[in-house]
């Protein structure tokens, strides 16, 4: 059995093969596990920049985490959260800001229409809802200008599509956003903190959970083995890399599904199969991380996490070890306005987005540093797929059909948690036991 990728998916399906007693193979391109979940430092602290978050209902990770022995640790969120908007900045409390008692009426109009909206939709087969066409066939942002939301609430929502899909909202299917909420459990669910899909996270980073795993399956994994071909035959697979050649009877195939066309596959895969790859784009987002003496935002009464419509910062967390220091501002980062600068500019544009929210003080931190996803050797984007008008009705019912012997996982092929690290644990459980009914 072999498995490309050792990110949170492929490992997951190693494991449940291997402790069935099946021999296992996983081939990972990369010098490191973890896929998407990368753990760098920040003056010497753990700084996740992939996924960092995990929450309530999230209990595929988070079972994974306690088998590993990895525990979790509360997000900070005391004190008053902070948004720029409009060139003032203000405090607010809970997740939505109160810019206005109209812009709050109106999105709490938006919030219940769409979360009546995704009731509809069955994650397992959104192609199927009522509505499906119509909804595939528009953006999130012609969903907003058809029930004539405000410019306040269309630009809260465009923070939400920059964070959850790396994408402005013009750049997702209004069904896929409805699918993805919903498979979240909700739009509370998906962007609270307390209750909510950023209320813990990992003090020692996420990555160590697929260190951990990949040390458990010791030489099964195999690293620096990019996989160029896949071939069928009557016999199964002959899977290449650059390691050599490996014959499985199957083979999971766990990577995002826009990066399947940088394999070869012999016979060709279908060609609705190579058009889903061009039409699951992944999104585009990238990180910068600071880190000071002191949490000083906390002594001012602040919670570290914040909303800005000014960029290229356009939301941050605090992940300070604990309130004596070091502080550690996280922030996610709009590519379009972040990748193309050099280092020293990405930096400075960073620490002024943080001064304009927490004052001149950010401006000195003890240590800096950012993460471009979209540079990245084998998952250039975002953290999950940004789902254009028209994919999920034309190509979802094969996003994850095997091609005889060629089975698929990775978070995007998910039903629960899809684009989370839980949802690419259950992607992987879900093809392994596929497999191994196959057996």
């Amino acid at each position: 059995m072999v498995i490309v990728g050792a990110g949170f998916a492929g490992l997951a399906a190693a494991r449940d093969l291997t402790q069935q007693g099946h021999d296992v193979l996983v081939l990972e391109g990369r010098d490191r596990v973890g896929g998407r979940s990368l753990t760098g430092s920040v003056a010497g602290l753990p700084a996740d920049m992939g996924g960092t978050f995990v929450g309530p209902t999230q209990d595929a990770v988070l079972a994974l985490a306690a088998e590993l022995q990895v525990p979790t640790i509360p997000t900070y969120h005391d004190g008053k959260n902070v948004i720029l908007w409009r060139g003032g900045a203000r405090p607010y409390s809970g997740t939505i800001p109160r810019l206005s008692l109209a812009g709050l009426l109106d999105i709490a109009r938006l919030r219940w229409q769409f979360e009546r909206l995704a009731r509809s939709v069955p994650i397992a087969a959104p192609w199927d809802a009522q509505r499906a066409r119509d909804l595939d066939g528009v953006s999130l942002q012609e969903w907003l200008r058809s029930v004539r939301a405000s410019a306040s609430s269309h630009n809260l929502m465009a923070i939400m599509s920059r964070v959850t899909w790396g994408c402005e909202p013009d750049g997702v299917s209004m069904l896929h956003a409805a699918r993805y909420v919903r498979a979240a459990g909700g739009l509370d669910r998906l962007l609270d903190v307390d209750n909510g899909a950023q209320q813990n996270r990992f003090a020692g980073g996420t990555q160590q959970i697929a260190e951990l795993a990949a040390a458990e399956l010791g030489a099964r994994v195999v690293l620096d083995a990019p996989v160029r071909r896949i071939e069928r035959h009557g016999a199964g697979v002959t899977v290449t890399s650059d390691q050599g050649a490996a014959e499985a009877g199957f083979v999971i195939v766990a990577i995002p599904p826009a990066h399947r066309v940088a394999i070869e596959f012999n016979p060709p895969l279908p060609p609705e199969y190579q058009e889903l790859a061009q039409h699951w784009p992944q999104g585009r987002l990238s990180k910068a991380y600071a880190a000071y003496k002191t949490p000083f935002w906390r002594a001012n009464g602040f919670s570290g996490q914040t909303l800005s419509d000014r960029g290229p910062v356009f939301i941050t967390f605090d992940v300070s070890p604990n309130d004596d220091g070091p502080g550690v501002l996280m922030g996610f980062a709009d590519a379009r306005a972040f990748d193309s600068l050099p280092p020293e500019r990405r930096r400075h544009e960073a620490l002024h987005c943080f001064a304009s929210l927490f004052g001149d003080e950010a401006l000195e931190p003890v240590d800096y540093i950012d993460y471009r996803w979209g540079t990245d050797q084998f998952a250039p984007g975002g953290p999950t797929a940004a789902v254009p008008p028209g994919s999920w009705t034309r190509y979802g019912p094969l996003l994850r059909k095997p091609v005889g012997p060629i089975h698929w996982a990775g978070t995007e092929t998910a039903d629960e948690w899809t684009g989370y690290l839980d949802g690419a644990v259950r992607s992987g459980q879900r093809a392994a036991a596929e497999v191994s009914a196959l057996l």
